[in-house]
């Protein structure tokens, strides 16, 4: 049993306990103890003996301690959002054919925004396929040049196991560390590429000079005032 909810059953047996020496004219100590006469009164025999309001009341704080047992294990083991930690830095839109894609939010560990460690939150306007969002981030990645086909097609192949498919008002959150890029989907972790070169090209879809989306670049770039 957790520690909180024994010191809430010794102190209702303490009660208890006291409520029996009253009745019985004796001093009594704590439950299960031995009394000054030199009786021995087992818990059952306590809260048997006990008078009804005080079994009732030491029922309640007991149930209240159950009910809020659970809650407060879980505020100790939430976990941190992907962003925990960094500074939001900048955000903007990105358009096709004048329809809004997503919202997309940069998110700097440092003062430098293009340098790990950092966060992108990409916020969907569309109902998108997870296919049709890791062919496109392969396809950026080969505009820019990073890897060869055959590791692009390794690299495509990893992204289609983590992307899910998205509706309106889903969240993609990637993390660039020093040396790997995680993804989170709505808080949730979806997966983990370990390859300093992967999270390099990854990011660069967006944050390098020759992105093919320069005003979304200049727009997550550009410091937020706080």
């Amino acid at each position: 049993m957790d520690a909180g909810l024994l010191g809430v059953e010794l102190e209702a047996h303490g009660q208890i306990a006291s409520t029996v020496g009253k009745n019985e004219g004796k001093t009594v100590g704590k439950a299960g103890k031995t009394t000054k006469t030199g009786l021995f009164i087992p818990h059952y025999e306590i809260w048997r003996f006990a008078e009804p309001q005080v079994r009732q009341a030491a029922r309640r704080r007991l149930l209240l301690a159950l009910a809020a047992w659970p809650l407060a294990g879980f505020a100790m083991t939430a976990p941190k959002t992907p962003t925990a930690g960094f500074r939001r830095w900048g955000s903007g839109e990105f358009r096709r054919f004048g329809f809004l894609i997503y919202e997309a939010t940069l998110w700097a560990g440092g003062d430098d925004p293009l340098r790990p460690p950092l966060a992108l939150a990409l916020t969907y306007k569309r109902k998108i396929s997870g296919r049709d969002i890791a062919d496109a981030s392969v396809q950026e990645m080969r505009h820019l040049g990073a890897a060869d086909e055959p590791r692009l097609k390794a690299w495509g192949e990893r992204l289609l196991q983590i992307f899910p498919d998205v509706r309106p008002g889903d969240r993609i959150v990637g993390v660039h560390l020093p040396h790997t890029a995680q993804f989170h989907f709505n808080e949730r972790s979806i997966g983990t590429i370990d390859d300093p070169d992967f999270a390099r090209a990854f990011f660069a879809i967006w944050l390098d000079a020759r992105t093919s989306a320069p005003e979304l670049r200049a727009a997550l770039l550009e410091r937020q005032k706080s």
